[in-house]
């Protein structure tokens, strides 16, 4: 059962003003005095207001529909994983209502604002971190949540995905295994999801008394950035013999380089990814990569959160579907 969300009755009975000063005032800041418009902002986010763009009767019912929150809708493992949801959901009865929030919690606040205003049912969210405001929305929302791609750190209320700190540790160990020794690792974008593959490589390479150096760059992860960063490692760490990618995009475009360089691709430079993608699975010599189960991870976010809308206690808050590591034709 959904919870009573507060009202623009309740935010007006805090501050000492009416229900239509307080509606005014979110829809149009400007038209309130300062004083009363921070009065107003300070006890909306107090109470976690969501605004409702859905009628009464569906705030009380179930409106069919699950909000999910993706960092990209170009990116493909997140295509993938949208793939699942749908694959699930959609038979169930189920409507999805899809949101992007490019990488950024604040962003993701305003989108999760949007969605939950929708009044729907439950709520799939790709990241871990969040704004306290975000916090405080799905406190009040009072829905089931489940967050997909990371089972390392605990979760709000159910998690789906894998291990990145634990499937980096295993791959850059396949990469020693087979001889590698100065391997460097590349990281992009530099999300959580990111820094945790790092810390995984940074553990293999510990583990093995190997020296850990990595490469970052801000920009989204491209084929051409993969490029740019493997011209980085010829010229500032011309004793590299491996690199380790944080995604496919990264570790193919710096494949594309060596051919351009005339490096030996594994003979002298060995090269791995992340998530198995199937440009990577197409390629000769075929790329190695941590291969990760995204349909998957959205088919199993999908049933968890149905079964939480309908009642159910689930048996545990962490469901890992695991990764399985790829040695390919390039390590």
């Amino acid at each position: 059962m959904k919870k009573k969300r507060p009202t623009l009755q309740d935010i007006a009975d805090q501050v000492g003003a009416t229900k239509m000063t307080v509606s005014r005032c979110l829809r149009a800041p400007e038209t309130v005095s300062e004083g009363l418009r921070e009065r107003i902002f300070s006890a909306a986010e107090k109470v976690g207001y969501i605004p409702n763009r859905a009628p009464d009767l569906l705030s009380r019912a179930t409106s069919h529909s699950i909000g999910v929150l993706v960092p990209s809708l170009t990116n493909q493992v997140f295509a993938d994983v949208i793939v699942g949801i749908e694959a699930y959901a959609e038979p169930a009865g189920y409507h999805l209502m899809l949101s992007h929030y490019g990488y950024s919690p604040e962003l993701e606040e305003r989108s999760l604002a949007s969605l939950l205003s929708y009044n729907v049912d439950g709520i799939i969210l790709s990241d871990r971190n969040h704004t306290q405001r975000s916090l405080r929305m799905l406190e009040t929302a009072g829905i089931p949540v489940v967050e997909i791609m990371d089972t390392h750190r605990p979760a709000l209320q159910q998690a789906v995905g894998y291990d990145n700190v634990n499937a980096a540790f295993d791959m850059v160990s396949e990469m020693i295994r087979h001889g590698r020794r100065r391997v460097i690792y590349l990281g992009v974008r530099l999300d959580e999801r990111t820094r945790q593959r790092e810390q995984g490589y940074y553990q293999a390479m510990e583990a093995h008394a190997l020296t850990p150096v990595a490469l970052h760059s801000s920009q989204r992860s491209s084929y051409s950035v993969g490029s740019a960063l493997l011209k980085q490692i010829l010229s500032d760490h011309p004793e590299a013999d491996g690199i380790f990618c944080t995604n496919d995009d990264v570790a193919v475009g710096a494949y594309f380089e060596c051919q351009r360089q005339g490096i030996d691709v594994p003979g002298q430079m060995a090269i791995a990814g992340f998530h198995g993608h199937d440009v990577g699975q197409a390629m000769t010599p075929r790329l190695a990569s941590v291969i990760t189960p995204r349909q998957a991870i959205g088919e199993a976010a999908a049933k968890a959160l149905l079964a939480s809308i309908q009642g159910e206690v689930p048996a545990g808050n962490v469901i890992d579907l695991g990764y399985r590591i790829e040695s390919g034709g390039t390590l």
